[in-house]
């Protein structure tokens, strides 16, 4: 069974198809990307994908499991989470608190114990801490736990929004650009974490990405979405070496 099925899936702003007719399947652990020019759709697909946007027609299916129209809350818990091309951190919070925000679905504790401060709401905020820390270790961030988010590096932000979103405990996960704003050697950094994220937690990844060496390093299928269709789709090697998408869509 396809991690991610979407058949037929489309939606229209004003009487202008953003997205028309959209399909991929993505199998449990792949690593996906999803390419095309500026306003081709991608970040609507994504948008659809995670219920910011109601499809017109078509359908969505995670790990079996029919989202279509679903509210963002239910499609978070149902197993799907997502980084932005705009870093979207609470700036003012710690970096430890920030990947907490992610734990708080999974580590529940009712309003009266927040307030009264009763045993079990310290027992779960000593789970929360424990489990965000081991996730910022895996990111390079434990050394800066305590941190104003909004002081690290933009690398290390980047880095902190992949760590909150995997403490919803996803099990597919959605990137919208990941290295944008990022130099060369952050990028390759980036492109090692990614890999790791997907080998070690058992990750299904979707990305939408501009810098071909990313997608060519990283991904192992890809579909190409312009004017909100495919244009193509298949093996990262293939299509990046299919002269439509070389002339039209990566400027070469």
């Amino acid at each position: 069974m396809a991690m991610l099925e979407v058949k037929n899936l489309s939606i229209s702003f004003g009487g202008l198809k953003a997205v028309n007719d959209f399909h991929v399947t993505i199998e449990k652990s792949q690593l996906y990307g999803l390419i095309g020019p500026n306003g081709a759709g991608k970040t609507t697909v994504f948008n659809l994908l995670t219920g910011v946007y109601k499809p017109d027609t078509g359908s969505i299916h995670l790990d079996g499991v029919n989202i279509t129209g679903k509210k963002t809350i239910d499609i978070n818990q149902n197993g799907i989470a997502r980084t932005f091309q705009n870093i979207r951190l609470f700036k003012e919070l710690s970096v430890l608190d920030n990947v907490k925000v992610g734990l708080h679905n999974h580590h529940p504790y009712s309003t009266i114990e927040g307030i009264f401060r009763l045993p079990r709401y310290f027992k779960v905020e000593k789970e929360m801490d424990e489990r965000a820390m081991e996730l910022l270790k895996v990111f390079d961030l434990d050394g800066e736990a305590d941190y104003t988010a909004s002081n690290l590096p933009y690398g290390k932000q980047r880095k902190l929004e992949i760590a909150r979103a995997l403490a919803t405990q996803p099990k597919l996960l959605l990137l919208d650009e990941p290295a944008a704003g990022m130099n060369p050697n952050e990028t390759k950094e980036l492109m090692d974490t990614i890999r790791f994220v997907r080998d070690n937690f058992d990750m299904t990844i979707l990305l939408i990405e501009h810098d071909m060496k990313l997608v060519s390093g990283i991904c192992e299928k890809l579909t190409v979405l312009n004017f909100g269709q495919v244009l193509t789709e298949g093996d990262t090697a293939d299509v990046l070496n299919d002269p439509q998408v070389i002339t039209a869509y990566l400027g070469e």
